[in-house]
C-alpha cells in the first residue's frame, strides 16, 4: 500500500512539475516568513537569558498572560481591536460592494478608469503621508476642520488630538477612505462576470434597476462576499498598526479608545507607557501576541462553522 502511494506521488510529481515549481518560491517565502518565526512563541513562556538562549532560558509558565489579564489593559486593547475589526470588516463589505456596482454603472471606458483610478490611490499612500494629510485636516491650531469648516457651522473648535470619542468616527472615514478602492476589485470582477443574459430576462419581466441589483447582482456575488467575510474574521484580532499608531499620533490622550493589541505590544517592545524596556517586556509582547494569534484562528474557525450550518456552498472548508 505504501509502495503504490509512493509511486504516485512520483507520477503526480513527474506530471505537475511545472506546477510545482512556480509554485516553490512562494514556498520558500511562506515557510521562512509565517513558519520559522513561530519558534519565537517560546518567548511567551519563558524568562529570556541571552547568555543561556532561549531553549535554555528559564520556564515562566502563564506568568507573562496573567500579567496581560490581571490589569485593565487586556480588556481595553481587546475591545478596541475587535470593534474597529467589526467595523472595518462589516462597514468595508458594505462601502466596497457600493462603490464595485456604482463602478459598473459607468459606461465610459476612460472614465472608469479614471474613477478606479482616484478611488484605488489613496492604498498607494505612504501611512506617515495619510497621517500628515489627516494632522493637516484637524490641527487644532491650523487646521482645517477648526479654521474652515467648524467656524461656518458656527461649532466650536475642538481638540481632536485630546478627545478619544471623535476617533470612534475618524478611524473608520480614514480606513474606509484608504481601503475602499482595492476592496471594490474582486467584487467588481465578479460583477462583470455575470451573464448579462439574466439582466436581460430582469427587464422583460420589469425589474427596475434597484431590484436588478437586490435580485441578479447582489446573490451572485455572495459567495465572494462570505469568502471574503470569513478571511477577514482571522483579521478580527489584528488592527492596522500605521493607522491607530501614525494617524492618531500616538496620542496617549487618545489611548482609552485608540489602544489596541498591535500598538500595546508595541510598546511592549519599545518601553513606551511602561517603565523602561526589559526582558520581561519581550515575554509580555509575545504572550499579546499568541493570544492576538490563537483567537484569530479560532474565529476564522467558527466562523466558517456558521457559515457552514446556513450554507454549506458557500463555506470555504
Amino acid at each position: 500500500m505504501v509502495k503504490i502511494a509512493i509511486k504516485r506521488l512520483g507520477k503526480n510529481i513527474c506530471r505537475y512539475k511545472a506546477m510545482l515549481l512556480m509554485m516553490l518560491p512562494v514556498t520558500v517565502f511562506v515557510i521562512i516568513n509565517n513558519y520559522m518565526p513561530m519558534f519565537g512563541v517560546l518567548m511567551a513562556f519563558k524568562k529570556l537569558d541571552y547568555g543561556k538562549g532561549l531553549l535554555k532560558s528559564p520556564f515562566v509558565g502563564l506568568s507573562y498572560f496573567r500579567f496581560l489579564f490581571s490589569n485593565d489593559a487586556a480588556w481595553r486593547i481587546t475591545r478596541n481591536t475587535v470593534g474597529f475589526s467589526f467595523v472595518f470588516i462589516f462597514g468595508g463589505l458594505v462601502i466596497a460592494v457600493l462603490v464595485a456596482l456604482l463602478l459598473n454603472e459607468v459606461r465610459g471606458r476612460l472614465a472608469k478608469k479614471f474613477y478606479q483610478t482616484i478611488i484605488i490611490m489613496p492604498n498607494f499612500l505612504s501611512i506617515v503621508v495619510v497621517s500628515y494629510i489627516v494632522y493637516a485636516i484637524l490641527d487644532p491650531a491650523h487646521g482645517l476642520m477648526n479654521n474652515s469648516v467648524l467656524p461656518a457651522l458656527g461649532a466650536d473648535k475642538v481638540e481632536w488630538y485630546s478627545k478619544p470619542n471623535n476617533w470612534v468616527a475618524i478611524l473608520p472615514i480614514v480606513n474606509f477612505w484608504m481601503t475602499a478602492g482595492v476592496s471594490c476589485i474582486i467584487y467588481l470582477a465578479g460583477i462583470t462576470g455575470i451573464d448579462p443574459e439574466l439582466y436581460e430576462a430582469a427587464i422583460v419581466d420589469g425589474a427596475s434597476k434597484r431590484q436588478q441589483v437586490r435580485f441578479v447582482t447582489l446573490p451572485m456575488i455572495r459567495p465572494i462576499m462570505v469568502i471574503s467575510l470569513i478571511m477577514a474574521m482571522g483579521g478580527l484580532f489584528r488592527s492596522n498598526f500605521g493607522l491607530f499608531y501614525q494617524v492618531t499620533m500616538n496620542s496617549p490622550l487618545l489611548y482609552p479608545v485608540t489602544d489596541t493589541i498591535d500598538t500595546y505590544v508595541y510598546r511592549a517592545l519599545t518601553g513606551g507607557g511602561m517603565a523602561s524596556a526589559s526582558v520581561d517586556s519581550f515575554g509580555r509582547a509575545a504572550a499579546s501576541g499568541l493570544y492576538q494569534s490563537v483567537v484569530g484562528a479560532f474565529l476564522v474557525v467558527a466562523a466558517n462553522y456558521v457559515i457552514n450550518m446556513i450554507d454549506p456552498e458557500l463555506a470555504l472548508f
